[in-house]
């Protein structure tokens, strides 16, 4: 029997086509039930203010980092979104003096226009981002190596997956979008042979760093956060790190913010990691599958999810 339709994009698996009892269990958590469902392998972590999320945010920077040497460099895999960690990250390497030669960094994802990755002078640029915010405000003697910063780039994709084998990524970060995605891992395309049930989850996990069709979820929560509801400015193809890379992760670490997600959907995702229900029209769910998962709340955040006039 096939799956009900997307209520948002026919064309698209999305969490829309789940079954309705684990979208009604999902929306009936409250926030310290949220917390409750944590377990071997899955860690739920609250934090009480920005500040403190922030800065554990950046930590986890520095503690990869500090675990580089020479001979086994390490890294971390980062995202843009959110990006307030990124200064607190130079500033913390500048007072520590932490010597980053032989550390590593991934950038997660980068928009894709016209057959390639966007330039550094785009607005909407996440490599531009990366070093404005964090690595051009590190100390130049401190400052890691141009070799060891990989940008996912359409000519270098190989060579960007092949970098998690010569490094250990300590930790990938992530956040989780309207679409339940992490990077630009969205919801698949509803489409032969996928028509009546999403890929399988082992199917989607084959699946390496790549360039992507957004969901229009995505899209139109990308147009709203960084477009100012400008849909046309915001574009529909992304190079993003794939499941094949994120399982080379030692760590995934998701930080919820509230800005990128809402609260039915951050309830969601915990719920299904923790229950171990692995769905590609839920991306985020099939980190279920992996090792370490840590997931990271904003307290304020998180909500509830009642249905009314307010």
């Amino acid at each position: 029997m096939s799956r009900p339709l997307s209520v948002v994009a026919p064309d698209w698996w999305d969490y829309t086509t789940l079954d309705r009892e684990l979208i009604e269990d999902a929306a009936k958590l409250k926030a310290e039930d949220m917390l409750g469902l944590a377990r071997p392998g899955f860690e739920v972590v609250f934090y009480d203010t920005l500040a403190s999320l922030y800065l554990a945010e950046a930590l986890e920077y520095i503690e990869a980092w500090t675990r580089a040497t020479e001979e086994k460099p390490a890294g971390i895999c980062g995202p843009i979104g959110p990006t307030e960690q990124l200064p607190l990250v130079a500033q913390l390497v500048n007072a520590l003096e932490i010597d980053l030669r032989h550390a590593c960094f991934w950038g997660m994802d980068e928009w894709y226009v016209d057959g390639k990755e966007v330039p550094t002078d785009h607005p909407l640029s996440f490599e531009r981002a990366d070093r404005e915010l964090c690595f051009d405000l590190i100390r130049p003697e401190l400052a890691m190596p141009e070799e060891n910063l990989h940008f996912p780039k359409a000519s270098n994709l190989e060579e960007y997956s092949a970098a998690f084998d010569s490094a250990r990524c300590v930790v990938m970060q992530g956040g989780q979008g309207e679409a339940k995605h992490w990077a630009f891992n969205d919801p698949p395309r509803r489409q032969d042979p996928y028509t009546d049930a999403p890929p399988p989850p082992e199917e989607y996990l084959k699946l390496g760093a790549r360039v992507v069709d957004l969901h229009p979820m995505t899209i139109m929560q990308n147009a709203r956060i960084s477009g100012r509801g400008k849909l046309s400015a915001v574009p529909t193809q992304a190079l993003t790190v794939g499941p094949v890379e994120t399982w080379k992760a030692e760590r995934v670490s998701i930080w919820q913010v509230g800005k990128n997600g809402n609260s039915f959907g951050l309830r969601l995702a915990t719920l299904m990691i923790s229950k171990k229900i692995a769905d590609s029209a839920v991306p985020t769910s099939l980190l279920s599958l992996h090792p370490n998962v840590r997931f990271n709340f904003y307290r304020h955040s998180i909500g509830t999810c009642d249905v009314g006039i307010r």
